[in-house]
């Protein structure tokens, strides 16, 4: 798994890979849904947010 958590990180340290995590957790984790949020709403968007913090994880341990 160390060589896929390498290329994570390689991926995304370029400037065009942070540009793009960076729009992801504006997306996902950094998104809040209002009070009339359906259940199915709310755990899309958490599905979301376990998604992009599994790629944060990945270049993490690829580092």
């Amino acid at each position: 798994m160390k060589e896929l958590e390498q290329n994570y990180a390689r991926t995304f340290s370029t400037s065009a890979g942070a540009m793009v995590l960076k729009h992801l957790r504006r997306i996902t984790v950094e998104r809040v849904l209002g009070p009339d949020a359906t259940d199915a709403q709310l755990r899309g968007l958490e599905a979301q947010r376990a998604l992009v913090h599994q790629i944060e994880s990945m270049i993490e341990r690829g580092k």
